[in-house]
């Protein structure tokens, strides 16, 4: 069974096939991206690599987390599962000001 690894404290240049690389070599890789921001195509600095069986994994986390890869020590361990996402933000309510009641606001004549 696959087992999926953080890789955190990456270099900005390391790249999709540069994980593959240093991950291939504790064994399987089933995947490995890095995860981009959205509006500047810039990583944001860690990934994901999905590792062949439980041994494999616990092997390149051993052999990577705090080894050196662009610069700066990775952070390699075992990836907590995604939190669920809550739909579209926010809901509810009506916005701004309620309706009847004094206060302040509004114009006065």
């Amino acid at each position: 069974m696959s087992k999926k690894l953080y890789v955190g404290n990456l270099g900005y240049n390391v790249s999709k096939s540069d994980l593959e690389q240093m991950f291939a070599a504790y064994g399987t890789v089933g995947s490995a991206q890095v995860i981009m921001d959205r509006d500047s195509g810039r990583s944001k600095g860690f990934g994901f690599v999905e590792m062949g069986s439980d041994d494999e994994a616990q092997a390149a986390i051993a052999g990577l987390n705090g080894k050196s890869a662009d610069g700066r020590n990775m952070i390699v361990n075992e990836a907590r599962p995604q939190e669920p996402r809550t739909g579209g933000g926010g809901g509810g309510g009506f916005g701004g000001r309620g309706g009847a009641g004094g206060g302040r606001g509004g114009k006065r004549y």
